[in-house]
Formats: C-alpha cells, sequence, structure tokens
C-alpha cells in the first residue's frame, strides 16, 4: 500500500533535512510530496538536493499565499492510497505516522485525526492557544455532531477515496477547517488517535496568531452552511 506523505512548507530551513529524514525511516513504501510556499530564507536550496531522487516530488509554488495552497497543489500529484498531512516544523513527528494510519488500514476509519491533547506525550501549549482550540473544536463538534478534541491539529490521515470526493478552496491556515466540515458533512469515518507534540513559540518560527484563530470561527459557519 502505498503512502502519500505531504509536506506544505515555508520558511522551515532548520527543520526539513530533519522532516524528510525521519520520514524516509519509516518502513513503509511511501511517496513524499513536498509543496514549498515560495520561502524566502533558502529552504527552496535545499529541496533542490531532492528533486532527482526516486520517490520525491519537489513543487515550487510562485506567490505565498498560505497552507491551504500549498497542500491542495500537493494534493494534485499524489498516487499513494492514503495520505498523511505532515507539517515541516518537527512539531509533529513523523516517528507516529504509523499510529496514524493502523485505523485506515485496519478498516475503522476514512479519515484520522492526531490528537495533541488526548493521552500522549507532548509539549504544554500555551494557554491562549489551547483554550482558543478547545473553544473552536466545540463549536465545530456542536455544528457537526463531531466529538474531536483537536480540531486544529496539523496531522491528519485519510484515504485517497476521501480526497478524490471533495474539492477545496482554502489557501490559509482556514483549510483545516475546512477540511473537518467537508468530511463530516460527507459522514466518511473519523478517528482519533494519541500523538507526542513539541508545540514551539513564535520566537523559534511559530506562524499561526490571534488573528488566524478569529477567521476560523467564520470558517467553521462557511464551511457548515455556506460552501
Amino acid at each position: 500500500m502505498l503512502l502519500s506523505v505531504v509536506i506544505p512548507v515555508y520558511n522551515e530551513r532548520k527543520t526539513i533535512g530533519e522532516v524528510v529524514r525521519r520520514i524516509e525511516a519509516l518502513d513503509q513504501d511511501k511517496e513524499i510530496i513536498i509543496a514549498d510556499d515560495c520561502s524566502t530564507d533558502g529552504t527552496r536550496d535545499l529541496l533542490k538536493n531532492y528533486e532527482k531522487l526516486d520517490g520525491f516530488k519537489i513543487i515550487y509554488l510562485p506567490r505565498n499565499k498560505g497552507k491551504g495552497s500549498a497542500v491542495r497543489a500537493a494534493f494534485e500529484r499524489v498516487e499513494g492510497e492514503i495520505i498523511v498531512i505532515q507539517d515541516a516544523d518537527l512539531e509533529y513527528n513523523p516517528k507516529d505516522i504509523p499510529l496514524m494510519l493502523e485505523p485506515i488500514i485496519d478498516g475503522r476509519a476514512d479519515v484520522v485525526y492526531g490528537s495533541r491533547v488526548a493521552r500522549g506525550t507532548h509539549s504544554a501549549l500555551f494557554f491562549l492557544a489551547f483554550v482558543a482550540n478547545r473553544l473552536l473544536t466545540i463549536l465545530n463538534n456542536i455544528l457537526h455532531g463531531l466529538n474531536l478534541t483537536d480540531m486544529e491539529t496539523g496531522y491528519k490521515a485519510f484515504r485517497k477515496t476521501v480526497l478524490d470526493s471533495l474539492t477545496f478552496k482554502c489557501d490559509c491556515f482556514g483549510w483545516d477547517v475546512e477540511f473537518t466540515g467537508k468530511v463530516a458533512r460527507k459522514k466518511f469515518r473519523i478517528f482519533e488517535v494519541p500523538i507526542s507534540y513539541s508545540g514551539r513559540d513564535y520566537s523559534e518560527g511559530k506562524k499561526i496568531n490571534w488573528k488566524d484563530g478569529v477567521a476560523a470561527i467564520w470558517f467553521i459557519f462557511r464551511f457548515r452552511f455556506f460552501d
């Protein structure tokens, strides 16, 4: 079973090499699709090292538009039966990918979320980030009848058939909300597994801020009722 690991990346020169190394170490038939969202810190120079390697697909976007734009570009190149979204910043450890795949391979799920707040090993989330994530997740659960613990997690795995049945529009971080809304409305089987998590602060390059949280409220309603 071929696994497609999709890595959206923007200005992650310090971590992208280690992320790729850990993914390559997995005992899994896989392809690695890296979509660079117009990085300016030298990330693109590093990605050139992978261009001619077997099992790699490197995409260079002409403009910085956001995570949603990067993952959508990568989805156009996917060939695997299962897709995993892997952020490039090492907040999520690729060693957890087998845990993400298990419910899908076993036939229990179509979509799997890696939860940072379920039982697992993780660094403490910043208080405001934790509260905002919980409130957004609860709001989303109410509107969609779900019982997720971590809607905004960057770690998501799903069958290729799920991808083929959906159309995405978001260019920004709102893509995570769009994905949840659309898989919920399609009644796909959603599963959560606890994952390890090592959060960064803004001095280390974290990019999401309070404005993204406010925008997420609109996206939750938009992708529940309008889009």
